[in-house]
């Protein structure tokens, strides 16, 4: 692998302080040699040195929440409703083939990068980002989905899953693990999480679950009222037993959370429900703008950080979002928590995220050893806000290059 030098009017480790003129060395496998003051990073003729002035290099972006294999969909499922909103989107899901969802999850990769994102947490059924991001040598977690919502299916459900997952395993590499994913209380019976839990458990995988999103979910698991529970009627299927139990509850019910569980969304929390999650050690994947674009309501951001609950960023999907920008997302999460400092924002994005994938020690910040993933902004303005502020503002036209492991994943012009 090429080695190579990065030097910037700033560098932005996280967890440290922002150097000014500063820089990093690249070794040959890909990992962070030196970083510090440009004076005092190593250089050789035998190196390239590149350099950006009126800009910043910062860790590359970590997003703990995407559907890769749904990118195009953009702007297709109009629906306010949110039981309408997944009934359109499964319609068009089943119209797309595997060659479809592969060039999908092949160009919302590119969009990662594109947005200075180089470790994700992605979510899907059809199996497309494990192998686009093995192709691409991707960085992050890949869950295959699973789903089942009678309980007589849960045997059937699982044993599918693990044949799926035994296919996909051989994909995975020292940057890349394949996980699980039971979708959602409206989605999967309390007999197939229980299952899936333990057989994760047991197979050393991560799991993660889409849990206290909606109002609707709420109302399905105390009392089985709403449009998910009329939708089950509808098909002949039990409603999910016990009921007066909010989603966190229910999970850990069914033996679903651990430190292995990444909880996506987590809107819908009683206070309770923080102290849950923070006794079993689960992880949550904030999305506080398609929490917003759903109606969800916005997610108790501070107190699930006071209570110490390792708390990453995520988009979620484009056809939530329209595009993937994790410095709106910080933006936005700012907003929830007005005592966060810029820098803590950026935390958000970065090494924040990586605790929340077990990832800490690879990538999240650029010290020496970890992987070279970064990316370099644009600033605009040479004005008196300090370097995190100015990166908070950026837009993804300000993403001048992207890094993974040393390598330029991403060139804007």
């Amino acid at each position: 692998m090429l080695q190579r030098r990065l030097a910037a009017r700033w560098v932005l480790p996280v967890g440290r302080a922002p150097i000014e003129h500063g820089a990093l060395l690249v070794g040959p496998a890909g990992r962070i040699q030196a970083v510090g003051a440009d004076a005092a990073v190593p250089a050789s003729n035998d190196i390239p040195d590149e350099r950006f002035d009126d800009a910043v290099i910062l860790p590359g972006l970590i997003n703990t929440h995407t559907h890769l294999e749904l990118t195009g969909f953009e702007g297709k499922v109009p629906e306010r409703e949110f039981a309408a909103w997944i009934r359109h989107l499964r319609e068009l899901k089943a119209s797309r083939n595997a060659a479809d969802y592969l060039d999908s999850a092949r160009r919302g990769i590119g969009a990662c990068f594109a947005a200075g994102i180089t470790t994700v947490a992605d979510t899907g059924d059809s199996g497309a980002a494990i192998q686009a991001l093995s192709e691409c040598g991707g960085s992050g977690v890949a869950y295959l989905e699973v789903f089942g919502p009678h309980p007589e299916q849960a045997g059937i459900s699982l044993a599918e899953l693990r044949t799926r997952v035994d296919r996909v395993r051989v994909l995975g590499h020292n940057r890349l693990r394949v996980g699980v994913s039971p979708h959602a209380p409206y989605t999967v019976s309390g007999p197939l999480f229980r299952s899936v839990a333990a057989w994760a458990r047991a197979e050393s995988l991560p799991l993660a679950v889409h849990i206290a999103e909606s109002p609707a979910e709420t109302q399905f698991l105390l009392d089985g009222t709403g449009p998910f529970a009329d939708a089950w009627r509808e098909r002949g299927i039990p409603l999910p037993q016990p009921q007066g139990f909010t989603p966190v509850a229910w999970l850990d019910h069914y033996g679903v959370l651990s430190d292995q569980a990444l909880c996506i969304h987590a809107v819908q929390l009683a206070q309770a429900d923080i102290v849950r999650l923070a006794q079993l050690g689960a992880a949550v994947a904030h999305c506080p703008r398609s929490n917003r674009a759903h109606s969800h309501g916005d997610a108790l951001l501070q107190g699930l950080l006071d209570r110490g609950i390792r708390v990453g960023l995520g988009t979620d999907s484009v056809v939530s979002v329209g595009r993937l920008d994790m410095f709106a997302e910080a933006r936005m999460a700012g907003s929830l928590a007005p005592s966060l400092v810029p820098e803590a924002l950026l935390e958000l994005c970065t090494i924040a995220g990586a605790r929340a994938l077990g990832l800490e020690s690879e990538t999240g910040t650029l010290e020496a050893g970890k992987w070279a993933d970064c990316t370099v902004i644009r600033l605009s303005v040479d004005d008196r806000r300090s370097p995190a502020e100015r990166v908070l503002a950026s837009r993804s036209a300000d993403v001048l290059r992207t890094y993974l492991g040393g390598r330029e994943v991403y060139r804007n012009q």
